[in-house]
């Protein structure tokens, strides 16, 4: 399978009118990513609070960034989320990824979501598969 990046993805395709939009900064000698998202009135579920899935998303689209920007073609197989407390709407978040282990052709990928605060929100797990 060949997977092509023609920048109209959801989560940081810059060509997606209605997409996120995420860059990443990578920490290539830490294995790690990072990214900063400000969620807006569009992105709720209850009331002023970030849906969930918007969460798990961004979690997600960490994860799968740090190991295609370490050069390594792979896929989510399995992800976990974990949503830890509620989120405001025009609160920036931030969100981190790590690599954890790297065995044949299964990564390990841990990520989590902070608030302006520095309060976990969310964490999530993701076993990908190298292509």
């Amino acid at each position: 399978m060949k997977l092509e990046d023609d920048h109209y993805c959801f989560a940081c395709g810059s060509l997606n009118d209605i997409g996120l939009k995420l860059k990443f900064d990578l920490d290539r000698q830490k294995r790690s990513i990072s990214t900063e998202f400000m969620p807006l009135k569009m992105h709720q579920g209850f009331k002023n609070i970030v849906h969930g899935g918007i969460i798990g998303l961004i979690l997600d689209e960490c994860m799968v960034s740090l190991a295609w920007k370490l050069d390594i073609h792979a896929l989510s197989a399995e992800y976990t989320v974990r949503l830890i407390k509620p989120a405001s709407i025009n609160k920036k978040l931030t969100f981190s990824a790590k690599m954890i282990s790297e065995k044949g052709k299964l990564i390990i990928i841990e990520s989590l979501c902070r608030n302006g605060e520095g309060k976990n929100i969310a964490s999530a797990s993701s076993k990908c598969a190298k292509l």
